[in-house]
């Protein structure tokens, strides 16, 4: 899921993301679920590494509030350091701002 240029808060889309995952891993009783939060390069590195933190959290939190067991969960945040799209420093690149979902049964 994707996030507008600095913020952590989850679109409505992002919503129906979590929304599928949470349903997903309840239904099929996941034993592990990793959430990990990026950003683009946009902004110092240390700025990014709590901006990856605080979209990777926000993404927890939210599959706890659909039911999803806090003991699965694993949050982990890469900063500007995984990008999906390689771009110089100091780019601003959507797809790089995002959260993924990994899910293990």
């Amino acid at each position: 899921m994707y996030f507008p240029f600095d913020q952590s808060v989850l679109t409505t889309e992002a919503q129906s993301v979590v929304t599928e995952a949470a349903k997903y891993s309840n239904d099929g009783h996941a034993t592990k679920i990793v959430v990990v939060g990026h950003t683009d390069t946009s902004g110092s590195p240390k700025y990014n590494a709590k901006l990856s933190e605080r979209r990777a959290k926000a993404v927890a939190d939210a599959l706890v509030s659909q039911g999803v067991p806090a003991a699965v969960l694993g949050v982990d945040w890469k900063g500007e350091s995984a990008p999906a799209v390689a771009t110089g420093d100091g780019v601003k690149e959507p797809l790089n701002r995002r959260s993924t979902i990994s899910i293990n049964f």
